[in-house]
């Protein structure tokens, strides 16, 4: 059996953390995608975002398992939570496939932010299926998003989605 990930501690997931998670299925089990799948996704990631007080720029769900980056809003934020939370009322619908034991995370930090890492961040995410061969151009990939809660038509795909992110992230902040 192998043992837990190392974790930071607790703080560095609560308040205004940035944190790229990646959710892997057990044994790399494939779970059914679908338009009622994404939109049952989006929902549970809604509920989350607005009880934990969180943004997603960006989610992509793959066959085996979900990338997501969260950003806190507040200082109440707390991802581990909210991650607990989203792993639960989630794996509820791919059942029978289910969760490994434990996340994978990264925390993105201040000097990490400021150089752009988070944009690294958002990137890789964006073309995770088009290196999985899924699609040539990661537009096309229909399982991915982005959720601010009180802003249901922020769209990715949008050419100015960069620009109306990132002031509505600061208004609220």
């Amino acid at each position: 059996m192998k043992g837990k990930l190392p974790r930071l501690p607790a703080e560095y997931y609560r308040g205004r953390a940035y944190v790229f998670w990646t959710h892997t299925t057990e044994k790399r089990a494939r779970f059914d995608l679908g338009a009622e799948l994404h939109l049952q996704f989006r929902e549970v990631l809604l509920h989350a975002c607005v009880r934990y007080a969180l943004a997603t720029p960006i989610y992509c769900i793959m066959p085996d398992h979900i990338h997501l980056l969260w950003i806190g809003r507040s200082q109440d934020s707390d991802q581990q939570k909210a991650t607990a939370f989203l792993r639960k009322y989630f794996g509820k619908r791919i059942v029978p496939v289910r969760w490994q034991a434990q996340p994978h995370d990264h925390v993105v930090r201040e000097q990490e932010r400021q150089s752009g890492r988070h944009v690294d961040t958002s990137n890789y995410i964006l073309a995770n299926p088009v290196r999985a061969g899924l699609v040539e151009r990661w537009e096309q990939y229909p399982w991915l998003g982005a959720i601010v809660p009180g802003f249901p038509d922020l769209d990715r795909r949008d050419p100015d989605f960069a620009e109306r992110f990132w002031k509505i992230i600061e208004k609220g902040m």
